[in-house]
């Protein structure tokens, strides 16, 4: 499993910055080969990718999300296997750290030959930078969600 590690300083507020990301169905507009994400529940995500011109679907649970500060994330169904967090630091009122930390294992030839010469973690820092811009030319996020989503806990509704 590989880990990768990418921060990026955002110039809006801690609650805008978060409170976007929790717009998963938006993660098309500046994450690299992602195709859709479909929300299914609160913790439950459905993707669809392509790296490589390989399409891969697959299944993610949030195990553990607390507002303006931090998703964790697992994936449970597909041939894609990977966990991360992203934090949210607010640095000050308009600015933010927005630090993502993914551990992925590649599957098939395509995605560990793009892993040894570090396709994924370009891809990883490129949708971090994406992110910057998308939030910072909105100016304000697109949705919310505030709830709480502990770990082992079944969490409120959406």
């Amino acid at each position: 499993m590989s880990t990768v590690k990418e921060a990026v300083e955002v110039d809006v507020p801690v609650h805008t910055a978060y409170n976007q990301w929790t717009q998963f169905e938006s993660f098309p507009k500046f994450m690299e080969g992602v195709e859709r994400v479909t929300q299914l529940d609160d913790r439950h995500n459905h993707w669809t990718m392509k790296v490589g011109g390989v399409r891969r679907e697959f299944d993610t649970e949030i195990v553990d999300q607390l507002a303006d500060e931090r998703i964790t994330w697992r994936t449970i169904s597909g041939d894609t296997r990977q966990k991360g967090t992203v934090h949210f630091e607010r640095l000050d009122d308009s600015h933010t750290k927005v630090e993502l930390v993914m551990d992925v294992e590649p599957s098939g030839a395509v995605e560990k030959a793009a892993d040894l010469i570090g396709t994924i973690d370009r891809r990883v820092k490129g949708d971090m930078r994406r992110f910057k811009e998308y939030i910072e030319e909105r100016g304000a996020e697109s949705g919310a969600w505030r709830g709480r989503i502990e770990p082992g806990g079944a969490g409120p509704g959406r």
